[in-house]
Order: structure tokens, then C-alpha cells, then sequence
């Protein structure tokens, strides 16, 4: 029995990381009996390890509560739980479009900040009505009535009526409550116009396969109904349909408006790609649902094991990550230096830091990540081809390139005033453009653009540790621009270490490469022969580093005699060690790799 439109409420709850979003999800759950005081664990919906460790949400979540309102009316209230984090953009996006309103929480102590702002504009853009809630009220550094001038000053929309509430301690829940049934618009859909819905999202189950979660926009979606993917144009036959309340309930059908799940017997998530449009397979819709994009990994690196036999085990277990979560890429790479290991594809830094730390964590791996890079386009002079550079190692010859350009991209960065000067430095450190300045009560927005080269490496690291964790960050990607890059290689003896090998603004390789040498000297231990430690482009060395031998004493035996007999033994020794130079390898340590990969970038 599908439920009358009018009793349906589709809404996200929108925040900054670490503003009580997860927790507020719990108390709303709790309110409407969703859970049983049993039942209820810390942060519900955050079912991950990693998530509840940090406080951040990864993957969105929906949970189906039935409500009556103060009316007497029973209320249908579909919630859906984002990401905060700007690496899940897009899936918030699809996850805001499923819906008709959003709770926009922001912390009564901290005030609007980056994220909030960028999620907020992306709900405005879906025409969302937006109910403005100031959490953790209960703090004794709260100050909610100037944080509702901040949200109608910053982001333009009215607070007079913003609920105060404090989901820890459970004050102003039933207010929330009663807001979203009040204030936020009933869905709109045709039960009988051919079915159109959205998949949101979808996620690997190992006993249901793939399990999509979707909202339906019209038409009905049934057991045993042949449906189409529209952007990937394959057909399934559904086989399970329920909601989550946040327990599984299986139901005969979903109709206009409502939000729940399908199991299809699809075995791969790639298949299910968020976004999608399903329609059924005899009776389809005209057109597909608009916003649909394939996501792309920005960011790259190598992981390889640390021990060169877990190899297998590192294939096996990227294999398993990929079929929960399609947004990643990878294949195979080796490195002299390193082995055998795998190129892959990220949507951010967070989301590599997330897929690293899985990897360590559920599949027991020791793991190296070499310096993370970004996809650069190489136009070739010779027949006018381009191609994109997802690893430095792999860069043609200079003299066959035409131009390199680079991505870079919009930040918007919050800080307290007295950070500013550090903050604006270390922008302008990082090749970045001012473009805009204002203030905001005690606090000032600065909007840059860079190149996200210079951001991937510990740009969020040095942000936090300059502003003493008080600035926020959000960026969005504003295309490519050419740009004086070369390829920096490390030589230790002469050879090349390709993993550490990096793209770098000429400007600032000279600094990159002796901060990179000076770390390498301290970091490889001596051998019996001296170790030059080079950075170059091309063939023009710009640092220089040098590793002095370990000496034997070999004129301690001379108790006497004439001067010629030591110079005679030192001519000796020294001979041999060219020789031992010549023919011997310099063996650098796991440990000197990672270190001067991590420390990437505070030359």
C-alpha cells in the first residue's frame, strides 16, 4: 500500500563535519520509536569502523520513521544522512535531489562554516525549503542568537524562526519534528505515468549482491518488474523491495515520492551507477532525470606492500573494496624501487586517507602510498595528440611536448581574523590567486583559486596547524590551466627512484628538490662508499645532497716510518671505494620511503 503523497516528507540533514549531524539522525530515530532503547547504538547510521572513529560520515544513509504530528496526522519522514566532506560532492548532490527540504544544523559555538555553505547553496540551486536548526545550545560557549544573524548575513536565508536544540542532550527534538511536517513541501509524482526513479545510491550486500537505494519520482516500482538503467542501458528483474526503519522491512511496491531500496541480483556496483534513471523495461519513461555524470577520480597514487609477497593479498583485497564502493580506480603498476603494487584513482584526499586506511585496517596490509599526484593534459607538438598523465614516471620526452596544463580549483577558506596573515601566506605560497576578501563577524572568508597540485599534498594538514584547527575548507574543480611544469626525478648513486619522482612548478622546484635531498640525506643510512643525492630536471641537477662513506681506519697499523706508507695505504682505500661505488647498490629502506613521501611537502 503506497502512502498518499501528501503525507510524505523527503529531507537531508545538512552540516559542516563534527556540527552533531549523525547525532541529531539518532535522536530523530529514537523520537519516532524507530529503534527501541535497546536497539540504540552511538551514531546509527554511521555503520563503519572509520566513521564513528572520526566523526565523519562516508556513506549516505536512509532511514524511513513514521511520525504524528501534533494534527493527529501519521507522517511519513524519509531521512537522508550525507556526507559532509568535499570529496562525496556528487553523492550529496544526487542525495539532495531525491529530496524536497533539508535541516541545515549549524553549531551554536562554531558558527557557519565552509562545508555548510557549499552543501547549503547546492540544496538552494534544488529549489529545497530550508529549516534552519542551531545545535549544542547546551555548550557554555554557545552563542545562538549570533549565529542566527550569521545565517541570514552569510548565507542569505531567515533564522527568525531557526529551532534551538541540542541533540545530545534531546532539547528541541519534537520542535525539529514538527518543522520538517509544518514547513518542508509534500513530494509531487503521477502514480500512473510510467515509472522514473532516481538511484541514489547503491552499495555491495554479500548475501542480496548489489542492494540500490532509490527515490521514486512517478509511476510504481514492484517485485518482479523488468526495469532499465537508462545511462547504462541494462535491464534486471527486481527481486526484493523495502525501507529501511533502520531495520530492513520489505514491502510489495514504492510508489510517487517515496525513498527505499531494490535488490536485482546485480553482482558488480559499477553497474549501479549513482544518479542513474530506472524506468521499466515494456513501458519506459520519454527521458532519462538530468544531473547525471560520471564520477572522476582526481587524485592518484601508488600503493604497494610493504612486503613484496603480500602482493596477492593486496589484489584480493583492493578487489573486495571496489565492489562497496565504484568511485575508486586502479591497475597494476611496478616501480624499481618499490615492486609490484596498483595505481588508483580518488575522488580526494579524504576519500585516499578512507581506502588506505580500510586497507590497513579490514585486510591486515602494510602499506606504502607513493606522493599523491593529479591527471595533467600533455598536448604532443609532433602530430598534435594529447594525452593524461595520471603518474610522473610516465612523462614523454620534453622535447615532445607542446604544453602541460593543470587542474585547479575554487577554495573557499573560513578563519578567525587573527589567523588570516598565516593563512593568506600559505596561499600565496602555493601559487594561489586572491579573488575575493570579506569579513563576517570575527571571522573572514577568503576565496582563492589553485592549482590542486599544491592542495593535494598537506594543504588541509597546514591550514589546520597554522589556524590552530579554527579554518574550514571547501574547494570545486574550475577546469584546466596551462602551467611552467617539469618533472623532478630524485637520483640516489646516480640512479633514478621513480617513486619519488614528482611534477613540480618550475618556480618552486628548486625548493621541492632541496627539501627532498636534505630529508633523503637524513633519512638513508650510511654505506661504505660516499651516496650523491640529486634532484634533477632533465638533465640539469638543481640539489645536491651528499651521504659521507663509513671509513675504516686503515693507517692504524702504521706506528711509524715514513709519510709515503699512509698515503700509499689512504691511495688504496680510496681506490677501492670508487670500485665498491661503481658495482655496489644503495639500498634504501621502507622506512626513508615513506617518510619522505609523508613529509611531501613542508620544504
Amino acid at each position: 500500500m503506497t502512502t498518499p503523497l501528501d503525507r510524505i516528507r523527503n529531507f537531508s540533514i545538512i552540516a559542516h563535519i563534527d556540527h552533531g549531524k549523525s547525532t541529531l539522525a539518532d535522536r530523530l530515530i529514537q523520537q519516532t520509536g524507530g529503534l527501541s532503547a535497546r536497539e540504540m547504538s552511538e551514531q546509527v547510521l554511521d555503520n563503519m569502523d572509520i566513521e564513528k572513529e572520526r566523526g565523519i560520515t562516508i556513506k549516505a544513509q536512509t532511514v524511513r520513521l513514521a511520525y504524528t504530528a501534533a494534527d493527529g496526522i501519521e507522517y511519513t519522514l524519509n531521512l537522508m544522512d550525507t556526507p559532509g566532506h568535499v570529496d562525496f560532492a556528487y553523492e550529496v548532490s544526487r542525495s539532495l535531489a531525491a529530496c524536497e527540504g533539508a535541516l541545515l544544523v549549524v553549531d551554536a559555538a562554531q558558527g557557519v562554516e565552509a562545508q555548510t555553505l557549499a552543501n547549503v547553496y547546492q540544496s538552494i540551486e534544488h529549489d529545497h525549503e530550508i529549516v534552519p536548526v542551531i545545535n549544542k545550545i547546551d555548550l557554555p560557549a554557545a552563542e545562538p542568537e549570533q549565529v542566527r544573524r550569521e545565517i541570514e548575513d552569510v548565507i542569505g536565508i531567515d533564522a527568525s524562526e531557526a529551532v534551538l536544540a541540542s541533540a545530545k542532550s534531546g532539547i528541541g527534538i519534537a520542535d525539529i519534528l514538527e518543522a520538517v511536517v509544518t514547513k518542508i513541501p509534500a513530494p509531487k509524482g503521477d502514480a500512473d505515468a510510467p515509472l522514473k526513479a532516481m538511484l541514489v545510491d547503491s552499495w555491495y550486500d554479500p548475501y542480496l549482491g548489489v542492494v540500490i537505494l532509490v527515490r521514486v519520482i512517478d509511476g510504481t516500482l514492484r517485485r518482479g518488474q523488468q526495469i532499465k538503467f537508462m545511462q547504462a542501458g541494462t535491464t534486471h528483474l527486481v527481486d526484493r523491495v523495502g525501507c529501511f526503519r533502520p531495520k530492513i522491512e520489505q514491502l510489495q511496491d514504492l510508489g510517487p515520492g517515496e525513498i527505499g531500496f531494490i535488490t536485482a541480483q546485480i553482482k558488480d556496483v559499477a553497474q549501479a551507477r549513482v544518479g542513474d534513471t530506472l524506468t521499466d523495461a515494456k513501458r519506459p519513461a520519454a527521458a532519462a532525470l538530468e544531473g547525471f555524470k560520471e564520477v572522476q577520480p582526481v587524485v592518484f597514487c601508488g600503493l604497494f606492500p610493504v612486503d613484496a609477497n603480500d602482493f596477492e593479498k593486496l589484489r584480493e583485497s583492493i578487489s573486495k573494496l571496489r565492489l562497496n564502493d565504484a568511485s575508486f580506480s586502479f591497475e597494476m603498476e611496478t616501480s624499481a624501487a618499490l615492486g609490484f603494487g596498483f595505481r588508483c584513482g580518488f575522488l580526494g584526499l579524504l576519500h585516499l586517507e578512507i581506502i588506505q586506511e580500510r586497507l590497513t585496517r579490514e585486510y591486515d596490509l602494510d602499506l606504502i602510498t607513493t606522493a599523491p599526484s593529479v591527471v595533467y593534459q600533455i598536448e604532443l607538438t609532433h602530430n598534435g595528440g594529447h594525452i593524461d598523465l595520471h603518474n610522473p614516471a610516465d612523462m614523454p620526452d620534453p622535447n615532445r611536448i607542446a604544453t602541460i596544463a593543470e587542474p585547479w580549483i575554487e577554495a573557499t577558506i573560513y578563519v578567525p581574523d587573527e589567523y588570516l596573515g598565516s593563512i593568506l601566506k600559505l596561499c600565496q605560497d602555493r601559487r594561489g590567486i586572491q579573488k575575493n576578501l570579506t569579513y563576517v563577524g570575527g571571522r573572514a572568508q577568503a576565496t582563492y583559486e589553485l592549482p590542486l597540485n599544491e592542495v593535494v599534498f598537506d594543504f588541509y594538514d597546514r591550514l589546520k596547524s597554522l589556524s590552530k584547527g579554527y579554518a574550514s575548507f571547501d574547494y570545486h574543480q574550475i577546469g584546466n590551466r596551462e602551467g611552467d611544469l617539469v618533472k623532478m626525478s630524485i637520483l640516489v648513486n646516480e640512479e633514478p627512484v621513480d617513486a619519488l619522482s614528482m611534477i613540480v612548478h618550475r618556480g618552486t622546484a628548486e625548493t621541492r628538490g632541496r627539501g627532498m635531498c636534505e630529508r633523503l640525506k637524513e633519512l638513508i643510512p650510511r654505506h661504505l662508499f660516499k651516496i650523491p643525492i640529486q634532484a634533477a630536471i632533465g638533465g640539469k641537477v638543481i640539489a645536491r645532497e651528499t651521504i659521507s662513506a663509513m671509513r675504516k681506519d686503515v693507517t692504524a697499523k702504521c706506528y711509524g716510518g715514513d709519510a709515503t706508507r699512509k698515503r700509499k695505504l689512504l691511495e688504496k682505500q680510496k681506490k677501492g671505494k670508487l670500485k665498491m661505488r661503481e658495482y655496489g647498490s644503495v639500498q634504501i629502506p621502507q622506512e626513508a620511503f615513506i617518510a619522505a613521501l609523508r613529509m611531501g611537502d613542508e620544504a
